[in-house]
């Protein structure tokens, strides 16, 4: 059976053409995340923190499983996006159901119900405090990438919010009726930017790399050795740190000088793409310090 959200494709001789993209499974895509965090946490450096960021997906996975399904467009306004190439669920135009904040409240209570780090528990307070137009204000800044860094702290989990929101929405897509992007580095559900890719071991396309969108978690097939900003491959490389397990590794460009993370399932079929990405913030200020600029940021980070 092909993943959600994918159609086969033939080759000839019989070979299987990797699905062009693979919808989101808000069900799973949370509770993943949320073991993987914990299972990278012993032991490591940042244990706390990615604790703390489980127990963040944890809540996520608590509002995607329970909050009633948001209307998203129907099939006239998809196959309207898809004509023009446009993304149906444009993250920085799209007209969100109010009800966003209703899963936003729920993360809150969730998270704020735990021993959490001084520092987390203001930025719940503080948010709760704006009331709903400064909510809808801050999530207006974030998806238009204008986030002031004083407001970082609520911009957590106004992010997470809208990650739950966004794969929600782009799981209840016609996925046939959608195509990629001629800008190949940007989703083709909500155009967003990916988080880090996955070059997979598992299925009939093993070796097959798919970028991870970092608001919907729609994933889309993308050729490897191709820089993901630029989309140039003659100065393409792999940075990682020596002695590690090689499972994440920086691509680097020296077109743009920008990098992305890459995740190998030969060499830990465990990986997540949010999860490992948090996981190695090590590797980030390695090749930042070489010279090299992330492609985009991390939602729940805000670096870049």
């Amino acid at each position: 059976m092909a993943p959600k959200g994918a159609w086969p494709v033939g080759l000839p001789g019989g070979v299987k053409a990797p699905d062009a993209l693979i919808l989101p499974d808000p069900a799973t895509r949370f509770a993943r995340t949320a073991a993987r965090l914990d299972s990278l946490s012993v032991g490591h450096p940042m244990e706390e923190w990615l604790r703390f960021m489980a127990r963040l997906a944890k809540a996520q996975h608590a509002v995607a499983r329970t909050i009633a399904p948001f209307a998203g467009p129907d099939q006239a306004a998809v196959s309207q996006a898809v004509d023009v190439r446009l993304p149906p669920l444009a993250a920085d135009r799209y007209r969100r159901d109010p009800r966003w904040r209703d899963g936003l409240a729920l993360l809150l209570d969730d998270v704020g119900g735990n021993v959490i780090p001084a520092p987390a528990r203001l930025a719940i307070e503080n948010l709760r405090n704006r009331g709903a137009e400064g909510m809808d204000a801050l999530a207006d800044d974030f998806l238009h990438g204008g986030m002031d860094t004083t407001d970082a702290g609520a911009a957590l989990y106004v992010a997470a919010a809208l990650q739950v929101y966004f794969s929600r929405l782009a799981a209840s897509l016609p996925a046939p009726s959608l195509r990629l992007l001629p800008q190949r580095g940007l989703c083709p559900c909500c155009g967003s930017t990916p988080v880090s890719g996955v070059v997979t071991e598992t299925g009939q396309t093993r070796g097959a790399r798919y970028l991870h969108c970092s608001l919907c978690a729609t994933a889309w097939n993308y050729v490897r050795a191709v820089c993901t900003t630029c989309g140039q491959s003659r100065s393409v490389a792999l940075k990682g740190i020596e002695g590690d397990s090689g499972a994440v590794k920086a691509e680097t460009c020296d077109d743009c000088r920008t990098y992305a993370k890459m995740l190998y399932q030969a060499r830990d079929i465990a990986v997540d793409p949010f999860a490992d990405d948090l996981a190695t913030l090590g590797l980030d200020l390695l090749v930042a310090e070489a010279g090299w600029s992330r492609h985009a940021p991390n939602p729940l980070l805000l670096i870049g």
